[in-house]
């Protein structure tokens, strides 16, 4: 992340978005103001696949298209760098808790979409297999609804685990697929998670279940907090640095936004 120290605090028309142009290219970068940020800040974020520069609230459309420009090659360099999309398709290999499947498209068999063992696994390649029935062009939508249903089976489970260990009632579970966090708590008690986590490991997504039921109790990350995560899940180390290693792998998967 690159950044600078903001020099003089001119204020002028905000503007959600900068275009700039580098070796032919046209690069949109995308303002963000923050009331606590001191100097502006330049990142080019994976699970979104686009850069952001933070700025300080009073701080001018001028600086910021400065300091874009001057960091242009470094902003196109990092997105070529990441890496493509691997679509929902026949011959595609995509996790399932923490597991690589293949994804094979068996058009004429019944069922939609299930897991086994591959049956016939090569020495270096996954194990197991993602089984899709119907047309080839349909497996996207097929795997994905595929993917959001063992999500939600496997998160209403552990909510209710630690829901149960604390004495609260249940909680309804919404998913979403947002780029920044994998899970929340409202301040009215509603619980959404992103549905990418059923491919992480499960004591990943255990562990985001345990920290978002823990924000039932402290809407904050206190130490009151962190202490009862930590007696609700045995993981919140291993699975925060799962997270930071690997978490952001997990939005290559599937179509493009």
């Amino acid at each position: 992340m690159l950044s600078f120290m903001r020099k003089e605090p001119v204020s002028i028309a905000d503007s959600s978005q900068l275009v700039l142009t580098h070796a032919g290219e046209t690069i949109v970068v995308t303002l963000r103001r923050l009331r606590s940020a001191r100097r502006y800040t330049l990142r080019v974020r994976f699970a979104a696949r686009d850069a952001v520069l933070t700025m300080p609230q009073r701080g001018s459309i001028r600086d910021a298209r400065a300091f874009a420009e001057r960091y242009a090659a470094w902003i196109a360099a990092r997105l070529k760098r990441l890496p493509e999309i691997i679509p929902f398709d026949d011959g595609a290999v995509a996790p399932l808790r923490g597991l690589d499947h293949l994804l094979i498209n068996v058009p004429n068999a019944r069922g939609v979409v299930w897991s086994e063992p591959l049956r016939e696994a090569a020495a270096q390649g996954p194990a197991h297999a993602l089984y899709v029935t119907g047309a080839r062009e349909h497996m996207p939508r097929r795997v994905r609804d595929f993917l959001k249903r063992e999500a939600q089976r496997d998160l209403e489970a552990s909510v209710a685990r630690h829901t149960r260990r604390l004495g609260l009632p249940a909680r309804t579970i919404g998913l979403r697929d947002p780029v920044s966090r994998w899970g929340s708590c409202s301040a009215t008690g509603s619980l959404n998670f992103s549905w990418r986590l059923i491919m992480a490991p499960p004591f990943v997504l255990d562990y985001l279940a345990a920290h978002e039921v823990a924000h039932l109790v402290h809407l904050n990350h206190s130490p009151r907090f962190w202490a009862l995560a930590h007696e609700l899940s045995e993981d919140v180390d291993r699975a925060e640095a799962w997270l930071s290693s690997h978490g952001a792998q997990l939005h290559k998967y599937g179509a493009a936004r």
